[in-house]
């Protein structure tokens, strides 16, 4: 992985981060990084095109809380749950083109419970979704080659950037 760029918002005070990863197994390990760091209530969501990276990503968070359980993207069923440190809550708006039918999946729900939520496609639904998040974009570049961009949105999640750029030497 290397990174692109750090870049300061004076106006919240939180470092967005671009990172680019040239295997599947790199894009896995930085969401496991995620999955350890992860703490009850967390929501992570993501935004890329189909074959960007996002599920993979998912596969890294649930490894770093633990799960045993295969995860795969949950595009015919909307919502998987698994079991691990954390429960993990990963929820994909793909086949949902209304803003309705997002709005009546229930989603308090699941960001009260005592897990996280992972979420692929959340572009779909920012304006149903809390203000408070960590928002990563994926963009396929090349085979196996994908762009990474952190957005933190919030405290805990400006904090939690922080801890990861430490973690990953980007001081």
């Amino acid at each position: 992985m290397r990174i692109i760029r750090a870049v300061l918002h004076e106006e919240v005070r939180t470092s967005d981060i671009e990172l680019v990863t040239r295997s599947l197994e790199e894009t896995q390990r930085i969401g496991a990084d995620i999955g350890e760091g992860a703490e009850i209530g967390d929501l992570i969501l993501l935004v890329g095109d189909l074959g960007a990276g996002k599920t993979c990503f998912t596969q890294g968070i649930a490894r770093g809380l633990g799960l045993a359980d295969y995860t795969s993207s949950p595009s015919f069923v909307l919502v998987k749950e698994y079991q691990g440190r954390l429960n993990l809550y990963h929820i994909d708006f793909y086949r949902l083109d209304d803003i309705r039918e997002i709005a009546e999946l229930g989603m308090s729900d699941y960001l009260n419970r005592d897990g996280i939520c992972v979420v692929e496609w959340a572009d779909r639904a920012l304006d149903l979704l809390p203000e408070e998040h960590l928002l990563i974009k994926f963009e396929h570049l090349a085979v196996n080659e994908r762009r990474l961009r952190f957005e933190p949105r919030g405290q805990r999640y400006a904090g939690f950037v922080e801890e990861l750029k430490g973690k990953w030497n980007l001081r």
